[in-house]
């Protein structure tokens, strides 16, 4: 480890002293080589006593740089630079898939399959006839859209925007209406990418225990006391566990955000291939609610569309935030699924889909009870399977060719388990899967039989 970092000479380089200031001056020494890898950086009370700031603030700063994985260290030790490279990188996200060229069936993902999707054929036909072609008015919505899922929201929204897709639509709530240190309560587990935005932000992610029906009211109420502004849920099928919000649930959610002022951010990213209704918490509180519904896995990951409501001003917003790059989503693609929500064939194809996913799931399930394993039948393109160690149930099963996505990519807390994609699950692959599965839970297959 090279000597430490002349506090003075660091002192005259931070001319902004905020969270951001200190993390973007010194992200930028340590890219241009100016602070070597190994340097051992000022201590959070000395440097925040030199810059005239809380230590708050400078452990806000080191934070977001050890995020990034650009120092390391902490307590008495002090912290150190370990690398340079200083780009945000969404790490969850990125660890899945690259299991090995052994994989014969990557269960990893949780997407549609593509046999089940609607022809676009048609309506990318529809889609160039849309309105205003062309044209760089940068309208949030294009009204075909609007029209088409205005009567079918969960609440009364003031505005609207379409945005490139669910997590497209989620980044620019986060990266606009929050802020380095605010703390946020989500849901546990949740969505990877969801946890690694949070991460690039720098903020204070609050686990939220929930059961079969949803976040638990009592659990929500002892994070809100702790001083947490906003509020991040999936209100349906959610995408790591298969539970839905419950009406019963979202009332007893709704007295307890009664009198606070938290910002709810509802993610329905599985959208119409749910088998539940969704009861939005934007009934009881639309002045702060925003609420997300993505079409990909529905109508089609290509078509990169969803839609976000929610107050006009935060939605203000995240529109001049959007400015910044591609300022609004293609008015083809908006055009285009607002001619598939009206047209009767493509809505038969997404009931008959939603009937095939539902027996895939099933019969996986039913082949995991006959081999002693019985689990819930919830909702969904995958399976929530509690194992003793993530660990021994990831090799166990890339050994048999299997992956599949580990809880730790989208868990805070300590439950150990595994999901399951069930999307294109073939039914002569079945017994060979479950019979794995069974393994990787630790259980016995040979004293439970394998004839189905």
């Amino acid at each position: 480890m090279t000597s430490p970092l002349d506090l003075n000479w660091f002192v005259e380089r931070l001319t902004d002293a905020s969270v951001k200031g200190i993390a973007g001056v010194t992200a930028g020494l340590i890219r241009e080589g100016q602070i070597p890898i190994g340097t051992h950086l000022p201590s959070v009370r000395d440097l925040a006593e030199a810059l005239g700031v809380s230590p708050a603030t400078v452990s806000a700063a080191w934070g977001q740089l050890k995020r990034q994985k650009v120092i390391a260290g902490k307590g008495r030790s002090g912290v150190w630079v370990c690398g340079d490279n200083v780009t945000s990188r969404p790490v969850r996200f990125e660890k899945i898939g690259n299991y090995g060229d052994n994989i014969r069936a990557d269960l990893a993902m949780a997407s549609p399959d593509p046999a089940l999707l609607p022809d676009l054929k048609q309506a990318m036909l529809q889609g160039i006839q849309c309105p205003q072609l062309n044209s760089y008015q940068r309208d949030p919505i294009a009204q075909p859209l609007l029209t088409a899922i205005r009567s079918g929201w969960p609440y009364q929204a003031e505005a609207w925007l379409a945005t490139d897709g669910g997590f497209d639509a989620m980044n620019c709530i986060i990266q606009t209406l929050f802020s380095p240190g605010q703390r946020v309560i989500i849901e546990d587990p949740t969505a990877t990418r969801l946890l690694d935005m949070l991460d690039n932000i720098g903020a204070e992610v609050m686990p939220l225990a929930c059961d079969e029906h949803g976040p638990l009211p009592g659990a929500l109420a002892m994070l809100l006391n702790k001083g947490a502004t906003a509020m991040i849920y999936q209100p349906r099928t959610h995408s790591a566990t298969g539970h839905t919000v419950s009406e019963a649930r979202s009332e007893e959610l709704a007295k307890v955000l009664m009198g606070t002022s938290t910002m709810i951010i509802e993610d329905d990213g599985i959208g119409e291939l749910s088998a539940y209704p969704l009861w939005s918490l934007g009934r009881y509180f639309p002045e702060r609610t925003l609420h997300v519904r993505s079409y990909s896995k529905a109508y089609g990951p290509d078509l990169r569309l969803a839609v976000l409501s929610g107050p006009r001003e935060p939605l203000k917003r995240i529109q001049s935030w959007r400015n910044f790059g591609a300022s609004w989503t293609s008015r083809i693609l908006q055009q285009a699924v607002a001619w598939m929500l009206q047209d009767e064939s493509t809505q038969l194809q997404i009931q008959q889909a939603k009937a095939i996913y539902s027996g895939r799931r099933r019969q996986l399930l039913a082949a995991l009870a006959a081999r002693g394993l019985t689990l819930p039948d919830r909702d969904g393109l995958s399976i929530f399977i509690p194992v003793q160690s993530e660990q021994f149930a990831m090799i166990t099963l890339a050994a048999r060719g299997i992956a599949v996505l580990p809880g730790e990519r989208c868990r805070s807390g300590g439950v150990q388990f595994i999901r399951v994609s069930i999307a294109m699950i073939q039914p002569d692959s079945i017994n060979s899967i479950a019979d794995a599965l069974v393994l990787a839970c630790g259980q016995d297959i040979n004293a439970i039989g394998s004839d189905l």
